[in-house]
């Protein structure tokens, strides 16, 4: 009975890792946030790469609650100029991006653009 008791701080150690480790992986697998931008080719760079992504853009988003943060994606071609997209952004960067119109922008965003 003395040993159980011994190893109980080591098995709660255990199970406490366990999931801080599982919340971890759920975080980096399914956390994704959607922000919105604008293109602005002056903010465009052409990078080296062996892959077919040949640009980078640095470009202000806005949250569907207008908060900034400025997000670095890469393109395989220049987008068009003043053209608004959806960048869905999980934790390792952007996922996926796609052209919408400033009818779809929230209103929040709306606010940072003029149409």
């Amino acid at each position: 009975m003395e040993m159980i008791k011994e190893k109980i701080p080591m098995i709660m150690a255990i199970i406490i890792a366990i999931v801080i480790l599982g919340g971890a992986l759920y975080y980096l697998e399914y956390y994704e946030a959607v922000y919105y931008t604008q293109i602005d080719n002056t903010k465009i760079e052409g990078i080296s790469s062996s892959d077919e992504m040949k640009y980078q853009y640095t470009l202000d988003c806005y949250n569907k609650k207008g908060k900034k943060k400025e997000i670095n994606f890469k393109t395989s071609r220049e987008l068009r100029e003043d053209s608004y997209l959806l960048l869905e952004v999980k934790s390792t960067g952007v996922h996926s991006w796609k052209e919408v119109q400033y009818e779809e922008l929230p209103d929040e965003v709306k606010a940072n653009y003029s149409k």
